[in-house]
Formats: C-alpha cells, structure tokens, sequence
C-alpha cells in the first residue's frame, strides 16, 4: 500500500525559510475558493484580484490559474519575510509539503529535505491528518479556465 511508509505519521515543521516561495519559477494554482478568499482578504472583487495577482498558464493541454511572480521569481505576495496573506493563502500553499506526489513512497518524501528543510522535523503529523490535508486538496482542484 502507498500510503504505508508514512502510517505512523511524518514530521514536519515549517522553519519560514521561504524557499517554497521566493527565488524559483513555479506555480501556486488556484482553486475557486482560494480565489474568492484572497479577493475576500484584499477586499477586492474576483476580477480585480485576477487581473491584478494572476496569471493564465497553459500546462499539459490546459488552462490554469496561478498566482503571478514578481521578475525575480518570488511569489506576487512574498513580502518582508514572509507571506502578505498568510491567513488567506491558497489550499496548495496551506497543505504543504503533503502533497499526493510526494507521499507515495518514502523515498520521494526523504528528496523533499533538499529543498525544505523542515521535512522531518518538528511536530508528527497524524496518518488522519495527512489523509485530511489530501483530501482537502483533492476537493478544492485547481481552476481550469
């Protein structure tokens, strides 16, 4: 079974060192809800908020919607040490690092150290509360327009 390596749980601890955020191109897909939140936060209505801090990306023959970057590949709401609207930021940025495609094997989630450094470290997450997080993002699916 996929999910066995991590039944006792996996520990993680987010030590804000950004590096999910700042300095790499990527994507921060949206999902209507993440959308209707952020507009929400700013106090901004959807098309203000698209047109302002989004982006069209054309991935594996579809259309999403992503958070656009600032020229030096950090997030458009990277700001100060950390992120401008952290209470309402998206379910992609929320349920990381577990993620479906890192957690079907125990080596692939041992790779994510290289690139966070709070993998396995600090506080030990549920098998429940990884299977929640997933599903959280599962049924929150990325905008495609």
């Amino acid at each position: 079974m996929e999910t066995e390596f991590y039944r006792n749980g996996l520990r993680f601890s987010c030590v804000r060192c950004s590096r999910c955020c700042r300095h790499e191109p990527g994507y921060v897909f949206l999902s209507m809800d993440d959308l209707k939140e952020i507009a929400r936060f700013l106090g901004l209505d959807i098309s203000e908020t698209v047109d302002r801090y989004c982006r069209e990306v054309h991935i594996n023959g579809f259309r999403r919607l992503s958070l656009k970057e600032k020229p030096n590949f950090d997030c458009i709401f990277w700001e100060n040490g950390g992120c401008s609207i952290y209470r309402a930021r998206p379910i992609q940025c929320r349920t990381y690092p577990f993620w479906e495609e890192y957690l079907g094997d125990e080596e692939t989630w041992r790779s994510l150290e290289l690139s966070c450094p709070g993998v396995n470290k600090g506080r030990l997450y549920t098998f429940e509360e990884i299977e929640e997080l997933k599903r959280i993002r599962r049924e929150h699916p990325p905008i495609v327009l």
